[in-house]
């Protein structure tokens, strides 16, 4: 070849860089030394399954400097595969993992010898693939249960050390079966099991500590019927580090390596490192009191997944929409609310109140503000469906019944609100918070969420927070003892409960488990609560729990303050709107808030002139309480106050009142 054609091909080599196997690992050197580096290079490895852990693995290793493996696995990128799996892309789906792996292993290392196994690994090639490997590493799907328990037969009478690390969780799991140790059927003990008492065996065998358990917060994606189960790239990538390592201390023969019946998990999530020893495997009390746990755990589970089967899963955009708006706030999560589709972009909103049965229902004002929520999360739904929601107020019905017209329209120039992803997380916390005060970067995106039409009132600091708990606490007693609140109180807690869909579950209402049992006595009959209010002070302990405790025990307390007051149906809808943009950064900034707007109602009653109460004391206490939210903040700002509440940071609530599903609130 020559003249310009062969000028080209000679420029295409030189821009070829030059690889050099020394050069390319030498950072290795110093936790190896030159020799080891060496030897790895001779060393092969055998992979089967090139998924979450598997193409990790083979990555990893290949940057170790391992020159040799086989690699298994008949399955093809798809999707689904991308939140984990190293060689899962855009250009790569449909294509063969063994051959997309391959490819980005040689890009590291183009002096691999690979051998691969496209088909997979069966009876009939499970020799040839074991065939001269120093290793296994064991990269298959957690659902192989007999390809993995052929592989793992063939290597211990092979001889060969097997690694296997399991992502679970946000961290690891790690057993090695090395030659002349306990076996991995001697330590899982599948033989003769059914599918489900096998898996059970092989997750509970892997990670008897099972750290991960205490975080997974939706169980229904742990089906294993379906041999589907949750996962994450954290996971796969700690399991690639681990199973390197054990595999360098196996190969160089140095370092302790832990074999079964003793392993290791490690969990980030929950910052902790379990060493665990199970003499017996799976045969040994501790394992067997576990899987008879886990037998009862996976029966409630499947209970669980055949009721959801019932549950109308949402499918038209207008569906989605509704279904993420139903997680608004609402008084004693009474969720006044109905929804009625008309087609794939409408649908009506019928809303109504609580004004004849709850005291705290002024004139419906609290349901509407929960309404203006609602329509609030309306909105933020649409654009996450690059859609324009345009609402409409029915003028023609009743006040207490208010009705609303959605019809949504494409928009183009709509990116998806940032807040979207917060509408399910938003909860109130009636629990302590930190008393670290918030930062300007915190409050800042606080006002700019109430909007050109409000502002926030800002109450920091011990003397504030002290001034507000004397005025929740002198509430307190108010709401404890007004007759026209006990039926209230008694029908919106849901006893012995974490979660509830219609009321609030009374593990999140904030009093310990005594007061708790003491209150439910209490709430059965009004006699009692009489009692305990005249005879043994029974509002002291809740007031201080309830209230004066998480007044102190928090960041700040805030009003939400409009330019004028609201008087219309329309202007408390808009002002639910408000809240509900307000609380929902408050969430997107990391931190939590808990309403105290009762003052606030009962302020207004007095205003408006509302004889709420027959009670005389009642009556009087609710005086006590405007007179001191006056002294708080003054009789001129009192007027113009739409939502006050408290702000910290803190852990998450371990109880909250959840939503009824979408289909139990759609009607015809």
């Amino acid at each position: 070849m020559s003249g310009p054609l062969a000028k080209l091909s000679q420029s295409r080599c030189d821009s070829q860089p030059h690889f050099d196997y020394e050069t390319a690992f030498v950072r290795n050197i110093g936790w190896l030394t030159p020799h080891e580096q060496e030897v790895l290079r001779t060393k092969r490895v055998a992979i089967a399954g090139l998924g979450g852990v598997g193409g990790s693995h083979l990555l990893t290793l290949t940057r170790l400097g391992i020159g040799r493996f086989n690699l298994a696995d008949p399955d093809h990128f798809e999707l689904a595969n991308f939140n984990r799996q190293a060689g899962a892309s855009l250009n790569h789906i449909g294509r063969s993992k063994v051959d997309v792996m391959t490819e980005m292993a040689v890009e590291i290392n183009p002096e691999l010898s690979i051998r691969k196994f496209s088909q997979g690994i069966d009876d009939e090639n499970l020799n040839d693939f074991l065939a001269d490997v120093d290793v296994y590493v064991d990269g298959l799907d957690f659902f192989a249960v007999a390809a993995r328990r052929a592989v793992f037969s063939s290597c211990a009478t092979a001889g060969i050390p097997a690694v296997t690390a399991a992502p679970l969780g946000m961290g690891a799991a790690v057993l090695n079966f090395l030659p002349g140790d306990m076996t991995f059927e001697e330590y899982f003990r599948l033989e003769g099991r059914t599918e489900d008492e096998q898996l059970l065996r092989f997750l509970l065998g892997l990670s008897p500590a099972m750290l991960q358990r205490g975080y997974l917060v939706q169980p229904t994606a742990v089906d294993l019927a379906a041999h589907r189960g949750p996962s994450t790239a954290m996971a796969c990538e700690m399991c690639a580090g681990i199973a390197a390592t054990e595999t360098l201390k196996i190969l160089l023969g140095r370092g302790k390596v832990i074999s079964a019946p003793r392993g290791l998990q490690y969990d980030a999530y929950r910052n902790r490192l379990v060493r665990t020893w199970r003499p017996g495997g799976n045969r040994n009390p501790l394992q067997r009191l576990g899987l008879a746990l886990a037998r009862r755990q996976l029966s409630q589970m499947r209970k669980n997944q055949a009721r959801s089967l019932h549950v109308r899963e949402a499918r038209t955009p207008m569906e989605h929409i509704l279904d993420s708006a139903r997680w608004a706030p609402s008084g004693d999560n009474t969720q006044p609310w109905r929804f009625e589709l008309k087609g794939n972009l409408e649908a009506v909103i019928h809303g109504h109140d609580t004004r004849d049965h709850c005291v705290y229902d002024l004139n419906g004002h609290a349901s509407q503000i929960a309404l203006g929520a609602l329509l609030e999360n309306i909105r933020i739904g649409a654009t996450r469906h690059g859609l324009k929601a345009e609402i409409t107020r029915r003028l023609d019905g009743p006040e207490a019944r208010p009705t609303f017209d959605v019809r949504c329209a494409v928009d183009s120039d709509l990116e998806p609100d940032p807040l979207y992803p917060y509408i399910p997380v938003r909860a109130t916390q009636r629990r302590s918070m930190a008393t670290r005060p918030l930062t300007v970067r915190e409050k800042e995106p606080l006002q700019h969420a109430a909007g050109p039409s409000y502002s926030i009132y800002w109450l920091e600091g011990f003397k504030n927070r002290l001034k507000v708990a004397r005025l929740l606490y002198l509430n307190a007693g108010l709401r404890l003892t007004l007759p026209e609140a006990f039926e209230v109180h008694r029908s919106v807690i849901d006893w012995q409960a974490r979660v509830s869909e219609e009321r609030i579950p009374d593990r999140a209402v904030g009093l310990d488990p005594l007061t708790t049992r003491i209150t439910r006595w209490a709430l059965a009959d009004w006699s009692r609560v009489r009692f305990l209010n005249t005879y043994l002070g029974g509002t002291v302990l809740p007031r201080i729990e309830l209230e004066l405790i998480p007044a102190l025990a928090c960041a700040a307390h805030f009003l939400i303050v409009g330019k004028k007051p609201l008087k219309t149906v329309d202007d408390y809808i808009a002002a639910g709107s408000t809240v509900q943009r307000v609380w929902l950064t408050v969430t997107r900034l990391g931190l939590w808030q808990q309403p105290e707007v009762t003052p606030l109602i009962f302020s207004r009653y007095l205003r408006d002139g509302v004889r709420f109460t027959e009670h005389a004391p009642s009556f009087r206490r609710a005086k006590r309480v405007a007179e001191e939210l006056n002294n708080l903040i003054s009789a001129e700002i009192a007027p113009f106050a739409v939502w006050m509440g408290r702000i910290g940071a803190g852990p998450a609530p371990a109880a909250r009142s959840v939503r009824l599903p979408l289909e139990r609130l759609l009607v015809k």
